[in-house]
Protein backbone atom coordinates (compact mmCIF):
# COMPACT_ATOMS: atom_id res chain seq x y z
CA UNK A 1 0.00 0.00 0.00
CA UNK A 2 1.66 3.34 -1.32
CA UNK A 3 1.69 6.16 1.24
CA UNK A 4 -0.60 8.19 -1.12
CA UNK A 5 -3.66 5.76 -0.61
CA UNK A 6 -2.78 5.32 3.37
CA UNK A 7 -3.30 9.43 3.07
CA UNK A 8 -6.79 9.29 0.87
CA UNK A 9 -9.38 11.25 2.94
CA UNK A 10 -12.09 9.08 1.24
CA UNK A 11 -10.19 5.39 2.14
CA UNK A 12 -12.32 3.89 5.09
CA UNK A 13 -11.19 -0.08 5.07
CA UNK A 14 -7.70 -0.88 4.07
CA UNK A 15 -5.30 -3.49 4.59
CA UNK A 16 -2.39 -1.90 6.55
CA UNK A 17 0.29 -3.53 8.42
CA UNK A 18 0.61 -2.22 12.50
CA UNK A 19 3.44 -0.30 11.06
CA UNK A 20 1.42 1.52 8.37
CA UNK A 21 -2.03 1.67 10.34
CA UNK A 22 0.21 3.72 13.59
CA UNK A 23 2.36 5.93 11.08
CA UNK A 24 -1.33 6.40 9.34
CA UNK A 25 -2.36 7.52 13.19
CA UNK A 26 0.25 9.51 13.59
CA UNK A 27 -0.47 11.66 10.55
CA UNK A 28 -3.97 12.21 11.13
CA UNK A 29 -3.24 13.01 15.10
CA UNK A 30 -0.57 15.61 13.23
CA UNK A 31 2.00 15.94 15.93
CA UNK A 32 4.00 19.41 16.56
CA UNK A 33 7.57 17.15 17.18
CA UNK A 34 8.42 13.94 16.10
CA UNK A 35 11.80 12.68 17.26
CA UNK A 36 12.99 9.48 15.53
CA UNK A 37 15.59 6.96 15.81
CA UNK A 38 15.55 3.67 14.15
CA UNK A 39 15.44 0.28 15.47
CA UNK A 40 13.89 -3.15 14.09
CA UNK A 41 10.45 -3.72 14.02
CA UNK A 42 9.52 -0.42 14.85
CA UNK A 43 11.80 1.41 12.39
CA UNK A 44 8.28 1.40 9.38
CA UNK A 45 6.66 3.60 11.48
CA UNK A 46 8.67 6.57 11.60
CA UNK A 47 10.53 5.74 8.03
CA UNK A 48 6.58 6.14 6.69
CA UNK A 49 5.64 9.22 9.06
CA UNK A 50 9.01 10.50 8.03
CA UNK A 51 7.89 10.66 3.86
CA UNK A 52 4.13 11.85 5.37
CA UNK A 53 6.42 14.69 6.34
CA UNK A 54 8.45 14.79 3.55
CA UNK A 55 5.50 15.01 1.20
CA UNK A 56 3.88 18.21 3.06
CA UNK A 57 1.37 16.24 4.38
CA UNK A 58 1.84 17.02 7.64
CA UNK A 59 4.04 20.39 9.06
CA UNK A 60 5.25 17.93 12.07
CA UNK A 61 9.11 19.35 13.08
CA UNK A 62 10.53 16.03 12.27
CA UNK A 63 13.95 15.60 14.09
CA UNK A 64 16.12 12.82 13.13
CA UNK A 65 18.58 12.31 16.46
CA UNK A 66 21.59 10.16 17.32
CA UNK A 67 19.95 7.81 19.52
CA UNK A 68 16.96 6.71 21.55
CA UNK A 69 17.96 8.47 25.06
CA UNK A 70 17.98 11.44 22.54
CA UNK A 71 14.91 10.35 20.62
CA UNK A 72 13.04 11.12 24.39
CA UNK A 73 15.10 13.93 25.27
CA UNK A 74 14.21 15.87 22.40
CA UNK A 75 10.87 14.52 23.16
CA UNK A 76 10.85 15.65 26.30
CA UNK A 77 12.03 19.56 25.39
CA UNK A 78 9.26 19.58 23.07
CA UNK A 79 6.38 18.66 25.16
CA UNK A 80 7.97 20.77 28.05
CA UNK A 81 7.72 23.65 25.83
CA UNK A 82 4.15 23.36 24.84
CA UNK A 83 4.36 20.70 21.73
CA UNK A 84 2.28 18.29 20.81
CA UNK A 85 5.32 15.73 20.80
CA UNK A 86 5.78 11.54 19.95
CA UNK A 87 8.43 9.63 18.89
CA UNK A 88 8.44 5.41 18.76
CA UNK A 89 11.15 2.70 19.54
CA UNK A 90 11.02 -1.21 20.65
CA UNK A 91 13.27 -3.13 23.21
CA UNK A 92 16.71 -2.16 23.51
CA UNK A 93 15.98 1.19 21.89
CA UNK A 94 13.43 1.54 25.34
CA UNK A 95 16.09 0.34 27.20
CA UNK A 96 18.46 3.10 25.96
CA UNK A 97 15.62 5.64 27.12
CA UNK A 98 15.29 4.45 30.56
CA UNK A 99 16.71 7.49 32.74
CA UNK A 100 14.26 9.69 30.47
CA UNK A 101 11.22 7.69 30.72
CA UNK A 102 10.87 8.73 34.35
CA UNK A 103 12.00 12.30 33.88
CA UNK A 104 8.78 12.21 30.94
CA UNK A 105 6.84 10.96 33.68
CA UNK A 106 8.10 12.93 36.62
CA UNK A 107 7.28 16.32 34.70
CA UNK A 108 3.96 15.19 33.78
CA UNK A 109 4.43 15.58 30.00
CA UNK A 110 1.83 13.78 27.78
CA UNK A 111 4.24 12.21 25.32
CA UNK A 112 2.57 9.46 23.25
CA UNK A 113 4.81 6.63 21.71
CA UNK A 114 4.08 3.25 20.21
CA UNK A 115 6.57 0.34 21.32
CA UNK A 116 6.57 -2.54 18.58
CA UNK A 117 7.57 -4.98 21.22
CA UNK A 118 10.78 -7.28 20.82
CA UNK A 119 12.88 -9.32 23.17
CA UNK A 120 15.66 -7.50 24.98
CA UNK A 121 19.29 -8.49 24.36
CA UNK A 122 21.23 -10.73 25.58
CA UNK A 123 21.40 -12.61 23.70
CA UNK A 124 20.77 -10.22 20.12
CA UNK A 125 16.74 -10.80 19.36
CA UNK A 126 14.47 -8.88 17.03
CA UNK A 127 11.37 -10.91 17.63
CA UNK A 128 8.52 -10.45 19.47
CA UNK A 129 7.84 -10.55 23.62
CA UNK A 130 7.03 -8.11 26.17
CA UNK A 131 10.12 -8.18 27.95
CA UNK A 132 10.89 -4.21 26.67
CA UNK A 133 7.19 -2.56 27.72
CA UNK A 134 7.21 -4.81 31.29
CA UNK A 135 10.71 -3.82 32.30
CA UNK A 136 9.55 -0.20 32.24
CA UNK A 137 5.80 -1.09 33.72
CA UNK A 138 6.89 1.35 37.07
CA UNK A 139 8.37 3.90 34.97
CA UNK A 140 5.15 6.08 35.47
CA UNK A 141 4.01 6.24 32.24
CA UNK A 142 0.35 4.40 31.01
CA UNK A 143 0.08 1.28 28.97
CA UNK A 144 -2.21 -0.06 26.55
CA UNK A 145 -1.93 -3.18 24.47
CA UNK A 146 -3.32 -3.60 21.37
CA UNK A 147 -4.29 -7.34 20.27
CA UNK A 148 -4.15 -6.66 16.61
CA UNK A 149 -3.55 -3.48 14.28
CA UNK A 150 -6.82 -1.86 14.45
CA UNK A 151 -6.68 -1.99 18.14
CA UNK A 152 -2.69 -0.29 17.56
CA UNK A 153 -4.65 2.66 15.69
CA UNK A 154 -7.67 2.76 17.77
CA UNK A 155 -5.52 3.23 21.16
CA UNK A 156 -2.74 5.62 19.48
CA UNK A 157 -5.69 7.93 18.81
CA UNK A 158 -7.44 7.54 22.27
CA UNK A 159 -4.07 7.74 24.00
CA UNK A 160 -3.69 11.41 22.66
CA UNK A 161 -6.79 12.37 24.77
CA UNK A 162 -5.58 10.52 27.89
CA UNK A 163 -2.25 11.88 28.16
CA UNK A 164 -3.23 15.34 27.45
CA UNK A 165 -6.57 15.06 29.88
CA UNK A 166 -6.03 17.72 32.62
CA UNK A 167 -6.44 15.28 35.53
CA UNK A 168 -4.09 13.06 34.48
CA UNK A 169 -0.70 14.80 32.35
CA UNK A 170 1.27 11.64 32.10
CA UNK A 171 3.22 9.98 28.99
CA UNK A 172 1.67 6.89 27.11
CA UNK A 173 2.76 4.17 25.83
CA UNK A 174 0.59 2.41 22.87
CA UNK A 175 2.23 -1.72 22.31
CA UNK A 176 1.53 -4.35 19.73
CA UNK A 177 3.25 -7.41 19.22
CA UNK A 178 6.90 -7.11 17.06
CA UNK A 179 6.46 -8.55 13.05
CA UNK A 180 2.97 -10.81 14.14
CA UNK A 181 1.39 -7.16 14.23
CA UNK A 182 3.97 -4.44 13.12
CA UNK A 183 4.58 -6.12 9.98
CA UNK A 184 1.56 -8.60 9.35
CA UNK A 185 -1.07 -7.52 7.06
CA UNK A 186 -5.21 -7.13 8.24
CA UNK A 187 -7.97 -5.10 7.42
CA UNK A 188 -8.29 -1.81 9.32
CA UNK A 189 -11.19 0.62 9.24
CA UNK A 190 -9.86 4.15 9.60
CA UNK A 191 -11.41 7.25 10.64
CA UNK A 192 -11.43 10.64 8.49
CA UNK A 193 -8.46 12.94 9.21
CA UNK A 194 -10.94 15.66 10.09
CA UNK A 195 -12.32 12.99 12.35
CA UNK A 196 -9.60 12.18 13.92
CA UNK A 197 -8.27 15.82 13.65
CA UNK A 198 -11.29 17.08 15.99
CA UNK A 199 -11.39 14.14 18.30
CA UNK A 200 -8.13 14.80 19.28
CA UNK A 201 -8.68 18.60 19.46
CA UNK A 202 -5.76 21.17 20.19
CA UNK A 203 -3.10 20.94 23.16
CA UNK A 204 -3.92 23.56 25.38
CA UNK A 205 -1.03 23.35 28.23
CA UNK A 206 -1.18 24.82 31.74
CA UNK A 207 2.01 25.73 31.67
CA UNK A 208 5.21 25.86 28.73
CA UNK A 209 8.62 26.95 29.21
CA UNK A 210 7.84 29.38 26.31
CA UNK A 211 5.38 31.31 28.02
CA UNK A 212 7.61 34.58 29.35
CA UNK A 213 5.34 35.89 31.33
CA UNK A 214 4.27 33.01 33.14
CA UNK A 215 7.73 32.12 33.82
CA UNK A 216 8.32 28.37 35.41
CA UNK A 217 11.70 25.65 36.70
CA UNK A 218 11.33 22.38 34.78
CA UNK A 219 13.08 19.89 36.23
CA UNK A 220 14.74 21.15 39.30
CA UNK A 221 16.54 19.82 42.34
CA UNK A 222 13.55 18.45 44.42
CA UNK A 223 15.05 17.38 47.82
CA UNK A 224 13.38 16.40 51.10
CA UNK A 225 11.25 19.07 51.19
CA UNK A 226 8.89 18.49 48.29
CA UNK A 227 10.04 15.51 46.27
CA UNK A 228 7.93 13.33 47.92
CA UNK A 229 4.56 15.53 47.24
CA UNK A 230 5.69 15.43 43.74
CA UNK A 231 5.38 12.06 43.53
CA UNK A 232 2.14 11.61 45.02
CA UNK A 233 0.67 13.86 42.60
CA UNK A 234 2.32 11.42 40.00
CA UNK A 235 0.29 8.52 41.71
CA UNK A 236 -2.85 10.37 41.49
CA UNK A 237 -2.56 10.99 38.35
CA UNK A 238 -2.73 7.78 37.75
CA UNK A 239 -5.66 6.84 40.26
CA UNK A 240 -7.06 10.05 37.94
CA UNK A 241 -6.12 7.87 34.69
CA UNK A 242 -8.29 4.47 35.24
CA UNK A 243 -11.64 6.72 34.98
CA UNK A 244 -10.09 8.93 32.14
CA UNK A 245 -9.58 6.28 30.28
CA UNK A 246 -13.24 4.67 29.98
CA UNK A 247 -14.46 8.27 29.41
CA UNK A 248 -12.01 8.09 26.13
CA UNK A 249 -13.06 4.67 25.25
CA UNK A 250 -16.60 5.60 25.63
CA UNK A 251 -16.82 9.02 23.37
CA UNK A 252 -14.64 7.11 20.72
CA UNK A 253 -17.04 4.43 20.77
CA UNK A 254 -19.66 7.01 19.58
CA UNK A 255 -17.80 8.27 16.30
CA UNK A 256 -16.12 5.18 15.47
CA UNK A 257 -18.56 2.29 16.64
CA UNK A 258 -15.85 0.35 18.27
CA UNK A 259 -16.27 0.28 22.31
CA UNK A 260 -12.95 -0.07 24.58
CA UNK A 261 -12.79 -1.25 28.14
CA UNK A 262 -9.86 -2.08 30.40
CA UNK A 263 -9.96 -5.52 28.95
CA UNK A 264 -11.97 -7.39 27.26
CA UNK A 265 -13.56 -10.39 28.83
CA UNK A 266 -14.50 -13.15 26.29
CA UNK A 267 -17.41 -16.11 27.19
CA UNK A 268 -16.28 -14.97 30.77
CA UNK A 269 -19.97 -14.97 32.29
CA UNK A 270 -20.54 -18.76 33.22
CA UNK A 271 -16.93 -19.92 32.46
CA UNK A 272 -15.25 -22.35 34.64
CA UNK A 273 -11.88 -22.21 33.41
CA UNK A 274 -9.95 -19.08 31.90
CA UNK A 275 -6.51 -18.15 30.46
CA UNK A 276 -5.64 -14.14 31.05
CA UNK A 277 -3.34 -13.09 28.32
CA UNK A 278 -1.74 -9.92 26.87
CA UNK A 279 -1.80 -8.88 23.11
CA UNK A 280 -1.83 -11.12 19.73
CA UNK A 281 -2.14 -14.24 21.36
CA UNK A 282 -5.89 -13.29 22.49
CA UNK A 283 -6.80 -13.99 18.85
CA UNK A 284 -5.75 -17.67 19.33
CA UNK A 285 -6.76 -18.70 22.76
CA UNK A 286 -10.27 -17.23 21.28
CA UNK A 287 -10.15 -19.88 18.84
CA UNK A 288 -9.86 -22.51 21.40
CA UNK A 289 -12.15 -21.20 23.63
CA UNK A 290 -14.54 -21.40 21.01
CA UNK A 291 -13.56 -25.01 19.82
CA UNK A 292 -14.05 -25.95 24.00
CA UNK A 293 -17.28 -24.48 23.98
CA UNK A 294 -18.51 -26.39 20.99
CA UNK A 295 -17.19 -29.29 23.44
CA UNK A 296 -19.84 -28.30 25.97
CA UNK A 297 -16.26 -26.97 28.35
CA UNK A 298 -16.89 -23.92 30.06
CA UNK A 299 -13.73 -22.04 28.74
CA UNK A 300 -12.89 -18.19 28.99
CA UNK A 301 -10.80 -15.55 28.14
CA UNK A 302 -9.47 -12.33 30.00
CA UNK A 303 -7.49 -10.23 27.38
CA UNK A 304 -5.53 -7.18 29.31
CA UNK A 305 -5.34 -3.85 27.39
CA UNK A 306 -4.62 -1.61 30.01
CA UNK A 307 -1.90 -2.68 31.88
CA UNK A 308 -0.64 0.63 33.33
CA UNK A 309 -2.89 1.63 35.58
CA UNK A 310 -3.56 -1.46 36.56
CA UNK A 311 -7.10 -2.18 36.94
CA UNK A 312 -7.08 -4.58 40.26
CA UNK A 313 -10.42 -4.18 41.36
CA UNK A 314 -12.55 -4.49 37.63
CA UNK A 315 -10.01 -7.71 37.35
CA UNK A 316 -11.20 -9.02 40.62
CA UNK A 317 -14.98 -8.62 40.13
CA UNK A 318 -14.10 -10.53 36.84
CA UNK A 319 -12.19 -13.52 38.02
CA UNK A 320 -13.01 -14.06 41.06
CA UNK A 321 -15.71 -16.26 40.95
CA UNK A 322 -13.96 -18.16 37.72
CA UNK A 323 -12.52 -21.50 39.88
CA UNK A 324 -9.54 -21.72 37.80
CA UNK A 325 -7.15 -19.02 36.14
CA UNK A 326 -3.92 -19.39 33.76
CA UNK A 327 -2.20 -16.39 33.64
CA UNK A 328 0.30 -16.56 30.10
CA UNK A 329 2.71 -14.22 30.38
CA UNK A 330 5.24 -13.25 27.12
CA UNK A 331 8.17 -11.76 29.90
CA UNK A 332 9.94 -13.83 32.68
CA UNK A 333 10.10 -11.23 35.38
CA UNK A 334 13.34 -13.73 36.77
CA UNK A 335 11.93 -13.23 40.04
CA UNK A 336 11.42 -16.89 40.33
CA UNK A 337 8.10 -16.39 41.14
CA UNK A 338 6.49 -15.95 37.35
CA UNK A 339 5.39 -13.14 35.13
CA UNK A 340 4.46 -9.39 36.09
CA UNK A 341 1.23 -9.83 34.77
CA UNK A 342 0.86 -13.16 37.14
CA UNK A 343 2.21 -11.60 40.10
CA UNK A 344 0.36 -8.11 39.28
CA UNK A 345 -2.98 -10.48 39.11
CA UNK A 346 -2.25 -12.80 42.03
CA UNK A 347 -1.73 -9.62 44.31
CA UNK A 348 -5.35 -8.16 42.88
CA UNK A 349 -7.26 -11.49 43.98
CA UNK A 350 -5.54 -11.71 47.23
CA UNK A 351 -8.38 -10.22 49.06
CA UNK A 352 -11.04 -11.87 47.16
CA UNK A 353 -13.34 -13.27 49.10
CA UNK A 354 -13.30 -16.65 46.89
CA UNK A 355 -9.68 -16.80 45.00
CA UNK A 356 -9.65 -18.85 41.95
CA UNK A 357 -6.90 -21.35 41.79
CA UNK A 358 -4.15 -19.83 39.91
CA UNK A 359 -1.06 -20.97 37.46
CA UNK A 360 1.29 -19.15 35.13
CA UNK A 361 2.82 -20.03 31.94
CA UNK A 362 5.73 -17.93 30.85
CA UNK A 363 5.63 -18.59 26.78
CA UNK A 364 6.44 -16.80 23.38
CA UNK A 365 9.96 -15.66 24.34
CA UNK A 366 12.17 -14.01 21.63
CA UNK A 367 9.17 -15.12 19.39
CA UNK A 368 8.84 -18.05 19.70
CA UNK A 369 5.54 -18.95 18.00
CA UNK A 370 2.86 -20.18 20.44
CA UNK A 371 0.26 -22.38 18.97
CA UNK A 372 -3.49 -24.29 18.80
CA UNK A 373 -1.68 -26.97 21.03
CA UNK A 374 0.17 -24.86 23.23
CA UNK A 375 -3.22 -23.09 24.44
CA UNK A 376 -4.72 -26.37 24.53
CA UNK A 377 -2.57 -27.61 26.74
CA UNK A 378 -2.89 -24.74 28.95
CA UNK A 379 -7.03 -25.59 29.22
CA UNK A 380 -6.52 -29.30 29.47
CA UNK A 381 -4.16 -28.39 32.82
CA UNK A 382 -7.20 -26.35 34.35
CA UNK A 383 -9.04 -29.06 33.62
CA UNK A 384 -7.02 -31.23 35.69
CA UNK A 385 -6.92 -28.17 38.43
CA UNK A 386 -10.44 -28.24 38.34
CA UNK A 387 -10.99 -31.80 38.98
CA UNK A 388 -8.05 -32.46 41.67
CA UNK A 389 -8.68 -29.32 43.23
CA UNK A 390 -4.93 -28.25 43.44
CA UNK A 391 -2.30 -26.66 41.34
CA UNK A 392 -0.04 -29.00 40.40
CA UNK A 393 2.63 -26.73 39.10
CA UNK A 394 2.55 -22.94 39.47
CA UNK A 395 5.34 -21.97 37.13
CA UNK A 396 5.43 -23.60 33.91
CA UNK A 397 7.54 -22.81 30.64
CA UNK A 398 4.96 -23.10 28.08
CA UNK A 399 6.83 -24.72 24.60
CA UNK A 400 10.25 -24.46 25.82
CA UNK A 401 12.48 -27.71 25.03
CA UNK A 402 13.95 -28.90 28.23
Amino acid sequence: MGNSALANEAVKSVALTGNEAVATAMRQIHPDVVAAYPITPQTEIVQIFSTFVADGLVQTEFVPVESEHSAMSATVGASAAGARAMTATSANGLALMWEVLYIAAGLRLPIVMPVVNRALSAPINIHCDHSDTMGARDSGWIQLYSENAQEAYDNLIQAVRIAEHPEVNLPVMVMMDGFIISHGMENVFLLSDEEVRKFVGERKPHYTLLDAENPITVGPLDLQDFYFEHRRQQAEAMFNADKVVQEVADEFAKLSGRQYEFFEAYKLDDAEMAIVVIGSTAGTAKYVVNELRAKGVKAGLLKMRMFRPFPAARLREALADIPAVAVMDRADSLAACGGPLFGDLRAALYSASKRPLMNNYIYGLGGRDVTLDHIRTVYQDLEEMLRTGEVKREINYLGVRE
